[in-house]
């Protein structure tokens, strides 16, 4: 009877709990028991790792009865990242490895039957986990894998690709092969962004982005077809600043759940754009084992909705609570899975169904009744969540066939940065952020914008969620003025009011 424990991690969300795979041989009739919440991919080890041992010229006790837990019981456990951490237990309790070098690692990895290793999923959220203060352990993984968690600084790292490269480093004494140590990797040069000088006219929709860049804030985009929303959506992630370390690792950690990170975009801002068809489920994440939706995909991103009226309205209303906290919870019967979801939404819609209500060079052909039907799938909760609505009305052709207008994205990014820069130093986060007694100490007003500002809530009705954000928005373009923490005046508040004004959210 013998006794190995190896050390892995599941996956929990973003969260990567620690996982204890003890592998038991004892007399008695021969089988391969294993128990601890694994789901089917999990119980299929059983096999891989049958034949990647033997095909590697290593010995499986067939002879014994083997129980592997995985411990704690209560966690599930999903994915094949538990073939390394059994077969090695296996070969430890079976004498073939020194069972006492296995404490200072942990293991992940999906073995073939050929013994190769194969990438897991979540590389980086396991080694953020591994390098918390409470862990000293170095971690080996998949080459490809452990190029990704190398990312991670403060944390030794070992690659491997084949199983008998694991089993060389763990024999006793001088005999032992030390696995090949991965460098932490430099962050690679980001790619030239599109260019806002490629969107002919629509000065007002360049400055609402430029505003929205600044503070945090999200857009809704309201014209015709043709008129360059999306090609405004597909270069707003070139004006935001660049990611800082934190905010790069916790943007590639959600990637890397979902096994969409690719080393070549580490550092860059995502852009999701999911189609009109897509779930509610695709939108926030859910699933028997909770995975990440688009809107945890577009972490420290942006989110682009096109055709925003299209989208299910349970989908559209699954949006308004992570809009507001910047974290999702999946709960399901048997667990919860919290998801960070700090995005920034960028919508687009045609003002009607036929798409030319109030286009002058067209006459729509929709009726009032019609029109107010289409835009009414869009709730008022959720309109009242939206920062800025803008008007992209179409462009005369001639300003089609001229020369580029406006301003380089470089040059507005420059200014977007030094106003984030601004807001940053004053008051520690993004103005669409702020909240409470941080929002009237860091956006107060002069006596003369606070009236104009209180007799257009009036006017206009707006709900109390309305008029703090007309304050943020307006602290942002006061930030673009480089006011700094002045109080906010007449001409800040009244740019803020006409962002608040294409759609009805009464």
């Amino acid at each position: 009877m013998s006794l190995a424990i190896v050390h892995s991690r599941a996956l929990d969300g973003l969260a990567a709990p620690e996982v204890t795979v003890e592998v038991h041989l004892a007399n008695g009739l021969p089988s391969v028991t294993l128990v601890g919440l694994a789901d089917t991919e999990v119980k299929e080890a059983r096999e891989r790792v049958r034949a990647a041992l033997a095909s590697s010229g290593l010995e499986f006790p067939h002879n014994k009865r083997i129980t592997v837990n995985l411990a704690p019981a209560d966690l599930p456990k999903e994915s094949g990242r538990f073939d390394l951490p059994i077969a090695l237990g296996i070969l430890a309790a079976s004498g073939q490895i020194d069972a006492a070098a296995l404490d200072a690692f942990e293991f992940a990895g999906e073995l073939s039957l050929a013994g190769e290793l194969r990438p897991v999923h979540g590389a980086l959220a396991m080694a953020l986990a591994v390098r918390g203060p409470a862990s000293r352990r170095t971690l080996v993984l998949p080459q490809v894998s452990a190029d990704e968690a190398a990312l991670v600084e403060g944390l030794e790292i070992r690659a491997a690709a084949h199983l008998l490269d694991v089993v060389a480093a763990l024999q006793p004494g001088e005999a032992a092969r030390p696995l090949q140590r991965v460098a932490t990797r430099a962050r690679a040069a980001p790619p030239l962004p599109l260019d806002l000088l490629d969107v002919k006219g629509q000065s007002g929709a360049k400055r609402a982005l430029e505003i929205a860049a600044a503070g945090g804030h999200s857009v809704l985009m309201v014209g015709p077809p043709g008129t360059g929303k999306s090609m405004l959506a597909q270069r707003f992630a070139g004006l935001l600043p660049p990611l800082t370390e934190r905010e790069a690792l916790e943007s590639a950690a959600v990637q890397s759940l979902a096994g969409l990170f690719s080393l070549e975009r580490w550092g860059q801002r995502v852009l999701r754009a999911p189609h009109h068809s897509a779930s509610s489920a695709a939108l926030v994440g859910g699933g028997s084992s909770p995975r990440p939706g688009e809107i945890s995909l577009a972490h420290h991103g942006v989110l682009f909705l096109d055709e925003l009226p299209e989208f299910p309205r349970a989908a559209l209303e699954a949006l308004r609570e992570p809009l507001e906290s910047g974290r999702i919870t999946v709960s399901r019967a048997a667990r919860q899975a919290e998801f960070p979801a700090r995005f920034q939404l960028l919508a687009a819609m045609n003002p009607c169904p036929c798409g030319h209500h109030g286009d002058p060079r067209r006459a729509c052909r929709c009726t009032p009744d019609l029109i107010a039907r289409y835009q009414g799938r869009l709730s008022g909760p959720l309109l009242d969540r939206i920062d800025l609505q803008v008007e992209v009305p179409s462009v005369p052709a001639e300003a089609l066939v001229g020369a580029a207008d406006g301003e380089p994205s470089a040059q507005v990014a420059l200014r977007v940065a030094r106003a984030r820069a601004l807001a940053r130093e004053r008051q520690g986060c993004a103005n669409a952020q702020l909240a409470g007694a941080a929002l009237d100490a860091h956006a107060a007003a002069d006596p003369a914008a606070m009236r104009f500002l209180h007799s257009a809530a009036a006017r206009l009705g707006w709900s109390a969620r309305s008029y703090h954000r007309v304050l943020r928005i307006a602290r942002s373009i006061a930030d673009l003025a480089g006011t700094g923490g002045a109080a906010l005046q007449v001409a800040h508040v009244a740019e803020a009011i006409q962002y608040r004004r294409v759609l009805s959210v009464g």
